[in-house]
């Protein structure tokens, strides 16, 4: 064999290795934007948060139950959404979940500054109207135990769904931003989206649905 043959070679295994290694890089770190934060990602939640190791943390944030389905087929486009229950990991069927009812859609991820600033604010806003409205969160980020985290640090229990993968944004059309909030009426209807920051409870009881 040559020494210029051999230095091919060594040169080929050089790149498989560094191309394997950016390959492991690329798998095991969450995608970037811009900014820094996390992009949208292709799985519901992270695989190391099993039901086991989400115990503690669904313990801490002591969540409410996330709406039940009912005979109501729900929202046309968020028919055949499913994802799952922050407080117990229960499939839920979005659209029958959300149907027959004024609701308040919050999206927010974990590391997202300002949705940790507006969630007490939806928090208080939700004990002002009581079940005139249900006020329910999307967490869009597939690190579930730090979203859970995220709400017991805050204090906040309201029902919350977990949608890694962003489909229910998807599914509504929803701006790529957080926080972001969804009004939907009793039929089922978008009232509006809001792809803004709300602080305060008195600026939340603008967004009420209309009955």
């Amino acid at each position: 064999m040559s020494t210029s043959t051999r230095w091919t070679l060594v040169v080929l295994a050089v790149v498989a290795v560094l191309v394997a290694a950016l390959a492991f890089q690329l798998h095991d770190t969450p995608p970037q934007t811009a900014g820094g934060a996390p992009t949208q990602t292709a799985r519901a939640h992270r695989n190391a948060d099993t039901p086991q190791a989400l115990a503690g943390p669904r313990r801490s944030a002591d969540l409410p139950p996330c709406p039940t389905d009912g005979d109501n087929p729900g929202p046309k486009q968020l028919r055949g959404v499913l994802v799952e229950c922050a407080a117990d990991g229960s499939s839920v069927d979005v659209a029958r979940a959300l149907a027959g009812r004024p609701v308040v859609l919050n999206l927010w991820a974990y590391w997202c500054a300002p949705c940790a600033d507006e969630l007490p604010a939806l928090a208080e806003y939700q004990r002002r109207v009581g079940r005139d409205v249900t006020v329910v969160t999307v967490h869009q980020d597939e690190n579930e135990t730090a979203g859970l985290l995220r709400l017991a640090e805050l204090g906040v229990r309201l029902p919350t769904l977990q949608d890694g993968r962003r489909s229910i944004a998807a599914a509504l059309g929803v701006p790529n931003v957080m926080p972001a909030t969804v009004v939907l009426r009793p039929d089922g209807s978008v009232a509006r989206i809001l792809p803004q920051e709300f602080t305060s409870a008195d600026e939340d009881s603008g967004v009420t649905p209309g009955r």
